[in-house]
């Protein structure tokens, strides 16, 4: 009897070890998923154990909606040697400041010190900014809520779209939950979370004023000018080179929500506590808040985040075509009746429009079956997808609708983006870069054409002529301007050999008219 009892107790022990070590075994591999989960299975997790506890008191009520949000909302300040990066004299880089006439200076020194804000989007520390905020820091720290401070990795940034991932550690971190920024309405509330000229966290309200924004910006900040070998090669060749392409994707939120220098990287939200956007930009002619602000779509983000956990960059996919957005000037210039869609003005060779059977002149009207009438509309779209993703375009070709399914080619294939134009021959032989405006700037600065200087290269033809960049070109030798390629036809119409070029400065109140040999 004795002897029986021992057996059952050793079994009863073996059976306590074997299920011991099941259940630290299955904890292990729990924690290896866990570890290699991305963002929205860690937000599933976190928001199944952590509900959102938010009534629907109301569309103004956004008591609870700020509590909820406002403790991932953290400061980042960051840190530069002497020679990492130009600066403005305001403590933050808002990427508005110049281009709407307003801001810091330039100086001559970089920079000892700056700030933003960021999100943070998982309980072990993933945090995401603008790239702006973070880009040739030489250290970044994170300050949270409770005011513990942390250093940050960068995980990934991608000036294109204006994004990045930070990464500290730390675990039970609070967590805002990504929305779906495709639900957003114009006229909708929405909080603004951040950290403004340095002060403590602040929440600020107002509306979605539009959305699928394009103003020129990224395009701007990411324009490069030809080097000399690039020109020469240029002439014998005529081949652009790739990276003059403007691969930027803008397709922004506009809100009217405060938004000041500091709160770059930090959270749009929606009166529900769900995070919409990221806070990338102001439209000022001050660099303080005048009435609009511009927001990063979260569903874009998401994709981009994924990409910088499972590869530290961006994997972009590419239909192959560069394009014209219709108005009622392009549709006369096009000679054409539509006024709606995207004009394909060019199929990249080898591209996936190409293989699909796109053609040059076919006007682009739906992507998988939802319509699209702006660059922005296209450019998200294809953002959020990958090399080797397949999606219908369908166009209108000599009268018809046709459906052509296009899988997109990487950059190794295609590094032609849509409605590039940086790199074409007025670029090249101006010595300069242009951007269509926009409707706001037209709007601002009461023209009805133009196309914005987004850089201008030291001892080429428009510096010489004194032309900044900014400048607004509503005509050239007489002729109104919309694209780099009008630029391009009007600048050899001159009289007497004189150039002469008309136009708004960024400040929006000097007329400029140049005139050279």
């Amino acid at each position: 009897m004795r002897s029986y009892m021992k057996k059952i107790m050793s079994y009863a022990v073996l059976a306590a070890f074997i299920g011991g070590a099941a259940a630290i075994g299955g904890y292990k591999l729990l924690e290896h998923k866990a570890e290699n989960a991305s963002l929205e299975e860690k937000q599933k997790v976190y928001f199944a154990n952590n509900p959102l506890k938010i009534s629907s008191a109301g569309a103004e009520d956004f008591v609870q909606a700020a509590a909820a949000v406002s403790p991932a909302v953290v400061h980042i300040k960051t840190t530069y040697s002497a020679s990492g990066r130009s600066a403005r004299s305001s403590s933050p880089f808002d990427m508005f400041d110049d281009f709407f006439g307003g801001g810091g200076r330039r100086m001559q020194r970089a920079p000892r010190a700056a700030s933003g804000s960021g999100v943070i989007l998982s309980e072990d520390g993933y945090i995401v900014t603008n790239n702006h905020v973070v880009d040739n820091a030489e250290k970044i720290d994170v300050i949270l809520t409770d005011k513990r401070r942390m250093t940050a990795k960068v995980v990934g940034k991608d000036p294109n779209t204006d994004l990045a991932l930070l990464k500290i550690e730390a675990r039970g971190l609070p967590v805002v939950k990504m929305g779906n920024s495709d639900n957003v309405q114009v006229g909708e509330w929405v909080l603004a979370v951040g950290y403004p000229l340095d002060l403590q966290t602040t929440v600020t309200a107002g509306i979605v004023s539009a959305k699928a924004r394009q103003i020129g910006i990224l395009a701007q900040d990411q324009q490069q000018p030809l080097t000399e070998e690039e020109y020469e090669e240029y002439m014998r060749s005529g081949k652009v080179p790739e990276r003059a392409a403007n691969q930027s994707i803008e397709s922004f939120i506009q809100t009217d929500a405060a938004i000041n220098p500091g709160n770059s990287g930090g959270a749009l939200v929606n009166a529900n506590g769900e995070l919409i956007g990221i806070n990338s930009a102001i439209a000022s002619q001050s660099g303080r808040n005048e009435g609009y602000g511009f927001a990063i779509p979260v569903n874009l983000a998401k994709k981009i985040l994924d990409d910088f956990m499972r590869f530290g960059t961006v994997k972009r996919g590419y239909v192959g075509v560069s394009f014209r957005a219709l108005d009622a000037e392009a549709a006369e210039q096009l000679n054409i009746k539509d006024l709606n869609g995207l004009y394909v003005n060019e199929v990249v060779p080898n591209g996936g429009a190409a293989a699909a059977g796109i053609q040059k002149g076919d006007i682009i009207k739906k992507v998988d079956g939802k319509v699209v009438s702006d660059a922005p509309d296209l450019q998200e779209k294809i953002g959020r997808m990958n090399p080797g993703d397949r999606v219908k375009l369908t166009v209108l070709r000599n009268g018809q609708m046709k459906d052509f399914n296009v899988t997109l080619k990487g950059e190794s294939v295609n590094k032609l983006a849509a409605n590039a134009n940086s790199g074409s021959k007025a670029a090249v032989s101006a010595g300069a870069s242009f951007a269509p405006a926009s409707a706001e700037q037209k709007a601002r600065y009461n023209v009805k054409n133009g196309v914005v200087v987004t850089n201008v290269q030291p001892g080429k033809a428009f510096d010489m002529y004194g032309i900044p960049q900014g400048l607004l070109i509503t005509s050239v030798n007489g002729i109104a301007v919309n694209s780099a390629a009008d630029v391009e036809k009007a600048l050899p119409q001159t009289k007497n050999n004189m150039v002469n070029i008309t136009g708004v400065s960024p400040n929006g109140t000097i007329s400029y008219n140049y005139q050279a040999r």
